[in-house]
This record gives C-alpha cells, structure tokens and sequence, in this order.
C-alpha cells in the first residue's frame, strides 16, 4: 500500500482494494506469453514489470519500477 501526491496536488493512494489509481499493465508479449500458459486464474497472474497509477483529477500517468518509489515516467495530457 502507497500514498502520494500528484503534481496537481491530488493525494493518490492504493491502500483500497479495489480502486482507480493503480493499473494492470502488460506488454503484448507479456500477455501472449501469459495466455499461452492455459487457463490462467487471476491471482495466479504474475505482476507487472512497472506499477502504473493515474490520478482521476488531472489524468497524469506514473510509472514505477519495483522497488523505486519516485516514478521513473511521467505522462501529461497535452488538451
């Protein structure tokens, strides 16, 4: 469980189970390489290479590795 603040100033925080701000992201070949493993239960999917959080505010996207607790991306809508 983690807490931040966003640069818009919006506290972000996965410490609820389930929420909006952490994502589930896979590369395609990750994926693939899921999938083709058969059925798969969800709780035995492996975790993401990055933890991927958007703030509902201002849609900012983070990316963090593992381990490191400053995001390692930053995204910003342009409009």
């Amino acid at each position: 469980m983690a807490r931040m603040t966003c640069k818009c100033g919006n506290t972000l925080s996965n410490s609820m189970a389930p929420n909006d701000i952490q994502f589930k992201v896979f590369t395609d070949k990750e994926w693939d390489d899921i999938i083709n493993l058969g059925m798969v239960d969800s709780a035995d999917l492996p975790d993401p290479k990055v933890d991927v959080w958007r703030c509902p505010k201002c849609e900012r996207i983070y990316v963090f590795e593992p381990g490191n607790d400053n995001a390692i991306k930053v995204y910003k809508l342009e409009e």
